[in-house]
């Protein structure tokens, strides 16, 4: 048997949704602007509620403090990134190493582009580093790499594809890290990424060389 929904209690609940989805969306676009330009010691919850043009009470009813604001930021961050990552590292399209420097590319404007955002949740980053999610996030993007190092360099060791993933994933996140600290303008990027992909690939291509061929 099945059962019909009233319509009028459909029409009052969707309205609410609507307006709970704008609000929160509010309030984390003035949360970009307060870490923005104040910076993580000078974020509250008054701050952002006023930029949003909301009640602090009405921020309270989706963020009970300024941890739970952060640390959705910074969520909502990561699962960007993990996006990215399978997006283009998972294109069984392209050729493995096309797919690296497409990543390197898109990962280092990422950087460069979300610098100051980035910058002032790494001075939020005690709130929330412990938290089982990161602990996820990162878990999820070592599993990419291992995944793709496997598929360009098959004949490799388990121990040699382990070290490649790691040190791919390392120097993306540092390196771009360090770029993005200063003001870059697009050509600086398009050839430090070029640079960067190259080193990269050039590694990839010498482990497929150095590795031992299976017997058939």
């Amino acid at each position: 048997m099945t059962t019909r929904q009233n319509p009028h209690v459909a029409s009052r609940k969707e309205p609410r949704q609507a307006r709970s989805s704008t609000l929160v969306a509010a309030v984390l676009d003035a949360a970009v602007q307060v870490l923005t330009n104040e910076g993580a010691s000078r974020f509250t919850t008054a701050r952002v509620a006023e930029r949003a043009g909301v009640s602090v009470g009405s921020l309270y009813q989706y963020f009970p403090n300024k941890a739970a604001i952060l640390f959705r930021l910074q969520s909502d961050e990561w699962r960007r990134t993990s996006a990215m990552l399978r997006d283009i590292l998972e294109d069984a399209t392209q050729p493995p190493l096309v797919r690296l420097r497409d990543l390197v590319h898109a990962f280092i404007l990422s950087e460069c582009e979300e610098a100051p955002i980035r910058l002032a949740l790494n001075d939020a980053a005690p709130l929330y580093r412990d938290a089982p999610e990161a602990a996820e996030v990162r878990a999820s993007g070592e599993r990419i790499f291992h995944a793709f190092v496997a598929e360009t360099v098959p004949r490799a060791s388990d121990a040699t594809r382990a070290l490649a993933a790691d040190l791919i994933k390392t120097t993306l996140s540092q390196v771009g890290s360090s770029f993005s600290e200063t003001a870059r303008s697009a050509s600086e990027i398009s050839v430090y990424a070029d640079a960067l992909a190259d080193m990269l690939c050039a590694y990839l291509d010498r482990l497929a060389a150095e590795s031992p061929k299976t017997n058939r």
